[in-house]
Protein backbone atom coordinates (compact mmCIF):
# COMPACT_ATOMS: atom_id res chain seq x y z
CA UNK A 1 0.00 0.00 0.00
CA UNK A 2 0.94 3.14 -0.84
CA UNK A 3 0.69 6.14 1.96
CA UNK A 4 -0.78 9.32 0.38
CA UNK A 5 -1.61 12.60 1.85
CA UNK A 6 -4.10 14.45 -0.21
CA UNK A 7 -4.51 17.96 0.55
CA UNK A 8 -8.22 19.37 -0.53
CA UNK A 9 -11.51 18.01 0.28
CA UNK A 10 -13.30 19.90 -2.35
CA UNK A 11 -14.98 18.41 -5.64
CA UNK A 12 -11.44 17.59 -7.35
CA UNK A 13 -9.95 16.29 -3.77
CA UNK A 14 -12.94 14.41 -3.59
CA UNK A 15 -12.92 12.47 -7.15
CA UNK A 16 -9.16 12.28 -6.23
CA UNK A 17 -9.83 10.27 -2.94
CA UNK A 18 -12.36 7.92 -5.18
CA UNK A 19 -10.30 6.56 -7.29
CA UNK A 20 -7.02 6.26 -5.33
CA UNK A 21 -9.34 4.36 -2.62
CA UNK A 22 -11.24 2.02 -4.92
CA UNK A 23 -7.97 0.21 -6.45
CA UNK A 24 -6.77 -0.92 -3.33
CA UNK A 25 -3.71 -0.01 -3.37
CA UNK A 26 -3.10 3.57 -2.05
CA UNK A 27 -3.97 4.20 1.50
CA UNK A 28 -5.83 8.29 1.83
CA UNK A 29 -5.39 10.53 4.22
CA UNK A 30 -7.17 13.63 3.21
CA UNK A 31 -5.90 16.96 4.98
CA UNK A 32 -8.01 20.40 5.01
CA UNK A 33 -8.30 23.27 7.19
CA UNK A 34 -12.53 22.91 6.80
CA UNK A 35 -13.80 20.27 9.07
CA UNK A 36 -17.13 20.78 6.75
CA UNK A 37 -15.65 19.93 3.92
CA UNK A 38 -13.46 16.60 5.62
CA UNK A 39 -17.11 15.44 7.13
CA UNK A 40 -18.42 15.40 3.28
CA UNK A 41 -15.95 12.64 1.90
CA UNK A 42 -17.16 9.01 2.20
CA UNK A 43 -14.93 8.47 5.77
CA UNK A 44 -15.19 4.65 5.42
CA UNK A 45 -12.70 4.20 2.97
CA UNK A 46 -10.88 7.37 3.96
CA UNK A 47 -8.83 9.08 7.22
CA UNK A 48 -9.40 12.72 7.30
CA UNK A 49 -7.45 14.90 8.96
CA UNK A 50 -7.76 18.62 9.98
CA UNK A 51 -4.63 20.37 8.26
CA UNK A 52 -3.99 24.39 7.61
CA UNK A 53 -2.03 24.27 4.48
CA UNK A 54 -1.14 28.29 5.64
CA UNK A 55 0.79 26.87 8.54
CA UNK A 56 4.21 24.84 7.79
CA UNK A 57 3.96 23.08 11.45
CA UNK A 58 0.71 21.77 9.97
CA UNK A 59 2.05 20.45 6.81
CA UNK A 60 4.66 19.16 8.77
CA UNK A 61 2.89 16.97 11.08
CA UNK A 62 0.24 15.57 7.96
CA UNK A 63 3.52 14.79 5.87
CA UNK A 64 5.47 12.88 8.25
CA UNK A 65 5.96 9.10 7.45
CA UNK A 66 3.77 9.80 3.97
CA UNK A 67 4.95 8.82 0.50
CA UNK A 68 3.15 11.14 -1.79
CA UNK A 69 1.67 14.26 -1.66
CA UNK A 70 -0.96 15.54 -3.87
CA UNK A 71 -2.29 18.97 -3.98
CA UNK A 72 -5.73 19.78 -4.78
CA UNK A 73 -5.40 23.29 -3.07
CA UNK A 74 -5.77 26.49 -3.77
CA UNK A 75 -2.48 27.54 -6.04
CA UNK A 76 -1.02 30.62 -3.66
CA UNK A 77 -0.83 27.13 -1.20
CA UNK A 78 1.57 25.39 -3.45
CA UNK A 79 5.18 26.39 -2.70
CA UNK A 80 4.51 26.33 0.96
CA UNK A 81 3.34 22.37 -0.19
CA UNK A 82 6.23 22.14 -2.44
CA UNK A 83 8.51 22.79 0.63
CA UNK A 84 7.45 20.62 2.88
CA UNK A 85 7.15 17.60 0.57
CA UNK A 86 11.29 17.92 -0.12
CA UNK A 87 11.86 18.29 3.30
CA UNK A 88 9.71 15.50 4.43
CA UNK A 89 11.27 13.34 1.91
CA UNK A 90 8.00 12.93 -0.10
CA UNK A 91 6.94 12.70 -4.09
CA UNK A 92 4.93 15.91 -5.35
CA UNK A 93 2.19 16.48 -7.30
CA UNK A 94 -0.38 19.53 -7.88
CA UNK A 95 -2.71 20.64 -10.57
CA UNK A 96 -1.82 24.39 -10.60
CA UNK A 97 -2.57 26.58 -13.38
CA UNK A 98 -0.44 29.23 -12.09
CA UNK A 99 2.79 29.87 -14.08
CA UNK A 100 4.03 31.52 -11.14
CA UNK A 101 3.23 29.12 -8.77
CA UNK A 102 5.12 26.09 -11.18
CA UNK A 103 7.98 28.78 -11.07
CA UNK A 104 8.14 28.43 -7.66
CA UNK A 105 7.79 24.76 -7.50
CA UNK A 106 10.73 24.13 -9.65
CA UNK A 107 12.88 25.96 -8.04
CA UNK A 108 12.00 23.53 -4.83
CA UNK A 109 12.55 20.58 -7.10
CA UNK A 110 16.25 21.30 -8.09
CA UNK A 111 18.84 18.76 -6.94
CA UNK A 112 15.57 16.85 -4.39
CA UNK A 113 15.56 13.98 -4.50
CA UNK A 114 12.04 12.65 -4.98
CA UNK A 115 10.23 14.13 -7.45
CA UNK A 116 7.94 16.99 -8.34
CA UNK A 117 5.36 16.93 -10.78
CA UNK A 118 3.24 19.73 -11.26
CA UNK A 119 0.53 20.85 -13.66
CA UNK A 120 -1.01 17.39 -13.09
CA UNK A 121 -4.69 18.18 -14.37
CA UNK A 122 -6.63 18.20 -17.98
CA UNK A 123 -5.03 22.10 -19.01
CA UNK A 124 -2.10 22.01 -18.06
CA UNK A 125 -2.04 18.28 -18.02
CA UNK A 126 -3.45 16.22 -20.35
CA UNK A 127 -3.26 18.48 -22.51
CA UNK A 128 0.49 18.51 -23.01
CA UNK A 129 0.94 15.04 -23.40
CA UNK A 130 -1.60 14.83 -26.15
CA UNK A 131 0.08 18.12 -27.77
CA UNK A 132 3.66 16.69 -27.64
CA UNK A 133 2.84 13.15 -28.87
CA UNK A 134 1.37 14.46 -32.18
CA UNK A 135 4.00 16.97 -32.32
CA UNK A 136 6.75 14.35 -31.82
CA UNK A 137 6.14 12.55 -35.36
CA UNK A 138 6.30 15.36 -37.47
CA UNK A 139 10.21 16.01 -39.06
CA UNK A 140 9.52 19.82 -38.93
CA UNK A 141 6.69 21.74 -37.21
CA UNK A 142 5.11 24.65 -38.17
CA UNK A 143 1.50 25.27 -35.71
CA UNK A 144 0.42 23.36 -32.71
CA UNK A 145 -3.22 24.41 -31.49
CA UNK A 146 -4.27 23.50 -27.94
CA UNK A 147 -7.94 24.10 -27.38
CA UNK A 148 -10.14 22.78 -23.79
CA UNK A 149 -13.32 23.64 -22.92
CA UNK A 150 -15.15 22.36 -19.35
CA UNK A 151 -18.62 23.19 -20.85
CA UNK A 152 -22.32 23.07 -19.55
CA UNK A 153 -24.32 20.06 -21.01
CA UNK A 154 -27.17 22.25 -20.90
CA UNK A 155 -26.29 26.13 -20.86
CA UNK A 156 -29.43 28.64 -19.52
CA UNK A 157 -27.46 31.70 -18.68
CA UNK A 158 -26.24 34.84 -20.95
CA UNK A 159 -22.64 33.50 -20.09
CA UNK A 160 -23.30 30.17 -21.82
CA UNK A 161 -21.54 28.63 -18.67
CA UNK A 162 -21.75 26.43 -15.00
CA UNK A 163 -19.14 26.55 -12.58
CA UNK A 164 -17.54 23.00 -12.39
CA UNK A 165 -13.83 23.66 -10.40
CA UNK A 166 -12.18 26.11 -9.05
CA UNK A 167 -13.23 29.71 -9.33
CA UNK A 168 -10.02 30.52 -8.09
CA UNK A 169 -8.46 29.13 -10.84
CA UNK A 170 -11.02 30.15 -13.51
CA UNK A 171 -10.28 33.87 -12.30
CA UNK A 172 -6.68 33.31 -12.58
CA UNK A 173 -6.68 32.28 -16.22
CA UNK A 174 -9.27 35.05 -17.26
CA UNK A 175 -6.83 37.31 -15.76
CA UNK A 176 -2.84 36.65 -16.07
CA UNK A 177 -0.71 37.08 -19.23
CA UNK A 178 -0.80 33.80 -21.79
CA UNK A 179 2.76 32.20 -22.58
CA UNK A 180 2.63 31.47 -26.47
CA UNK A 181 5.38 31.50 -29.70
CA UNK A 182 4.67 33.37 -32.54
CA UNK A 183 7.00 33.12 -35.75
CA UNK A 184 9.25 31.38 -33.14
CA UNK A 185 9.73 33.76 -30.58
CA UNK A 186 8.05 33.16 -26.83
CA UNK A 187 5.94 35.94 -26.25
CA UNK A 188 3.04 36.74 -23.97
CA UNK A 189 -0.47 37.82 -25.14
CA UNK A 190 -3.27 38.90 -23.73
CA UNK A 191 -6.13 36.56 -22.00
CA UNK A 192 -9.31 36.97 -23.84
CA UNK A 193 -7.98 37.93 -26.76
CA UNK A 194 -7.14 35.59 -29.76
CA UNK A 195 -10.95 35.25 -30.56
CA UNK A 196 -11.71 32.17 -32.81
CA UNK A 197 -14.89 30.20 -33.96
CA UNK A 198 -14.89 26.71 -34.80
CA UNK A 199 -17.44 24.15 -34.88
CA UNK A 200 -17.08 20.29 -33.57
CA UNK A 201 -19.86 17.69 -33.95
CA UNK A 202 -22.31 20.03 -35.27
CA UNK A 203 -21.96 22.56 -31.92
CA UNK A 204 -20.44 25.92 -32.08
CA UNK A 205 -17.55 26.65 -30.13
CA UNK A 206 -15.04 30.41 -29.33
CA UNK A 207 -12.04 30.14 -28.56
CA UNK A 208 -9.62 32.94 -26.81
CA UNK A 209 -6.26 33.37 -25.06
CA UNK A 210 -6.22 32.14 -21.29
CA UNK A 211 -3.36 31.61 -18.73
CA UNK A 212 -1.61 28.73 -18.11
CA UNK A 213 -2.75 26.13 -20.35
CA UNK A 214 0.45 25.65 -22.07
CA UNK A 215 1.95 24.16 -18.69
CA UNK A 216 5.94 23.60 -19.97
CA UNK A 217 5.27 22.84 -23.40
CA UNK A 218 6.47 26.30 -24.91
CA UNK A 219 9.80 25.84 -23.34
CA UNK A 220 9.90 22.09 -24.20
CA UNK A 221 9.08 23.01 -28.12
CA UNK A 222 11.08 26.69 -27.98
CA UNK A 223 13.10 26.34 -31.19
CA UNK A 224 11.77 23.40 -32.78
CA UNK A 225 8.41 25.37 -33.52
CA UNK A 226 6.89 28.40 -35.41
CA UNK A 227 3.77 28.95 -34.20
CA UNK A 228 1.92 27.45 -30.37
CA UNK A 229 -0.56 28.93 -28.74
CA UNK A 230 -3.21 27.60 -25.50
CA UNK A 231 -6.91 28.76 -25.68
CA UNK A 232 -10.23 27.80 -23.30
CA UNK A 233 -13.48 26.47 -25.61
CA UNK A 234 -17.02 28.22 -24.60
CA UNK A 235 -20.11 28.49 -25.97
CA UNK A 236 -20.30 31.65 -28.26
CA UNK A 237 -20.51 35.58 -26.37
CA UNK A 238 -19.24 34.20 -22.98
CA UNK A 239 -16.23 36.02 -23.99
CA UNK A 240 -17.30 39.24 -24.59
CA UNK A 241 -19.36 38.84 -21.67
CA UNK A 242 -16.30 37.97 -19.56
CA UNK A 243 -14.32 41.16 -20.99
CA UNK A 244 -16.97 43.26 -19.93
CA UNK A 245 -16.71 42.10 -16.13
CA UNK A 246 -13.16 41.57 -16.25
CA UNK A 247 -11.85 44.70 -18.15
CA UNK A 248 -15.09 47.06 -18.62
CA UNK A 249 -16.16 46.94 -14.99
CA UNK A 250 -12.68 46.72 -13.97
CA UNK A 251 -13.74 43.02 -11.90
CA UNK A 252 -10.16 42.03 -13.10
CA UNK A 253 -8.83 44.30 -10.01
CA UNK A 254 -10.86 43.21 -7.53
CA UNK A 255 -10.73 39.25 -7.75
CA UNK A 256 -12.72 38.85 -4.42
CA UNK A 257 -15.12 40.48 -5.55
CA UNK A 258 -15.46 38.77 -9.07
CA UNK A 259 -15.03 35.26 -7.10
CA UNK A 260 -18.31 36.23 -4.99
CA UNK A 261 -20.25 37.59 -7.92
CA UNK A 262 -19.34 34.58 -9.85
CA UNK A 263 -20.33 31.90 -6.97
CA UNK A 264 -23.32 33.69 -6.01
CA UNK A 265 -24.89 34.00 -9.92
CA UNK A 266 -23.42 30.85 -11.84
CA UNK A 267 -24.89 27.37 -10.39
CA UNK A 268 -22.40 24.45 -10.64
CA UNK A 269 -23.16 21.54 -12.46
CA UNK A 270 -22.43 17.94 -12.75
CA UNK A 271 -23.90 17.45 -16.14
CA UNK A 272 -21.07 18.82 -17.97
CA UNK A 273 -18.42 17.73 -21.13
CA UNK A 274 -14.87 18.41 -21.13
CA UNK A 275 -13.46 19.06 -25.03
CA UNK A 276 -10.31 18.12 -25.80
CA UNK A 277 -8.85 18.98 -29.31
CA UNK A 278 -5.56 19.66 -30.34
CA UNK A 279 -4.41 20.05 -34.02
CA UNK A 280 -0.71 20.04 -35.22
CA UNK A 281 0.97 21.41 -38.65
CA UNK A 282 4.11 20.39 -39.54
CA UNK A 283 6.11 18.51 -42.35
CA UNK A 284 6.36 14.69 -43.04
CA UNK A 285 8.45 13.29 -45.57
CA UNK A 286 8.73 16.74 -47.14
CA UNK A 287 4.86 17.35 -46.80
CA UNK A 288 2.60 19.30 -45.54
CA UNK A 289 0.88 17.37 -42.93
CA UNK A 290 -2.29 18.02 -40.70
CA UNK A 291 -2.70 15.76 -37.44
CA UNK A 292 -5.38 16.18 -35.03
CA UNK A 293 -6.36 14.72 -31.52
CA UNK A 294 -10.43 15.68 -30.71
CA UNK A 295 -12.10 13.53 -27.51
CA UNK A 296 -15.24 14.40 -25.72
CA UNK A 297 -15.34 13.00 -22.06
CA UNK A 298 -18.78 13.59 -19.95
CA UNK A 299 -20.34 13.43 -16.82
CA UNK A 300 -20.41 9.46 -15.55
CA UNK A 301 -21.14 7.16 -12.46
CA UNK A 302 -18.65 6.03 -10.76
CA UNK A 303 -18.91 3.36 -8.30
CA UNK A 304 -22.62 4.20 -7.67
CA UNK A 305 -22.29 8.17 -7.68
CA UNK A 306 -22.71 10.63 -10.34
CA UNK A 307 -19.33 12.58 -11.13
CA UNK A 308 -18.95 15.75 -13.42
CA UNK A 309 -16.36 15.42 -16.74
CA UNK A 310 -14.07 17.69 -15.36
CA UNK A 311 -13.84 15.94 -11.58
CA UNK A 312 -13.01 13.10 -13.84
CA UNK A 313 -10.63 14.33 -16.30
CA UNK A 314 -9.03 16.36 -13.71
CA UNK A 315 -8.49 13.42 -11.19
CA UNK A 316 -7.68 10.69 -13.70
CA UNK A 317 -4.71 13.55 -14.73
CA UNK A 318 -2.91 13.22 -11.36
CA UNK A 319 -4.12 9.77 -10.59
CA UNK A 320 -2.49 8.35 -13.27
CA UNK A 321 0.72 10.48 -13.09
CA UNK A 322 0.68 9.02 -9.22
CA UNK A 323 0.44 5.49 -10.51
CA UNK A 324 2.78 5.66 -13.51
CA UNK A 325 5.45 6.96 -10.79
CA UNK A 326 4.62 3.82 -8.58
CA UNK A 327 5.24 1.55 -11.77
CA UNK A 328 8.67 3.61 -12.46
CA UNK A 329 7.24 4.56 -15.81
CA UNK A 330 8.49 8.37 -14.80
CA UNK A 331 11.56 10.08 -13.28
CA UNK A 332 11.32 9.55 -9.54
CA UNK A 333 13.40 12.85 -8.58
CA UNK A 334 13.76 16.47 -9.57
CA UNK A 335 10.99 18.57 -11.66
CA UNK A 336 8.92 16.52 -13.89
CA UNK A 337 7.00 18.21 -16.87
CA UNK A 338 3.91 16.62 -18.21
CA UNK A 339 4.88 15.97 -21.99
CA UNK A 340 7.89 13.64 -19.68
CA UNK A 341 5.30 10.86 -20.06
CA UNK A 342 4.26 8.94 -23.45
CA UNK A 343 0.76 9.17 -24.30
CA UNK A 344 0.87 5.52 -24.78
CA UNK A 345 1.78 4.83 -21.46
CA UNK A 346 -1.28 7.26 -19.90
CA UNK A 347 -3.89 5.71 -21.63
CA UNK A 348 -3.24 2.21 -20.81
CA UNK A 349 -3.37 3.68 -17.29
CA UNK A 350 -6.38 2.15 -15.15
CA UNK A 351 -6.95 5.87 -14.52
CA UNK A 352 -5.92 7.46 -17.69
CA UNK A 353 -8.22 5.37 -19.48
CA UNK A 354 -11.09 7.28 -18.77
CA UNK A 355 -9.45 10.05 -21.39
CA UNK A 356 -10.04 6.58 -23.62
Amino acid sequence: MTDVLLLGAGKIGAAISELLTATGDYTVTVGDSDAAMLDLLDVDRVRTEQVDAAKPADLSRALKGREIVISALPFYLNPGVAEAARAAGAHYFDLTEDVETTRRVRAVADGAPVAFVPQCGLAPGFISIAAYDLAKRFDKLRNVWMRVGALPQFPDNALKYNLTWSTDGLINEYCNPCDAIHDGRRIEVLPLEGLETFSLDGVDYEAFNTSGGLGTLAETLAGRVENLNYKTVRYPGHCALMKMLVRDLRLGDRRELLKNVLETAVPMTKQDVVLVFVSVHGFKEGRLTQETYAKKIYSQEINGRLWSAIQITTAAGVTAMVDLLRAGRIPTRGFVRQEDVALGDFLANRFGRYYA
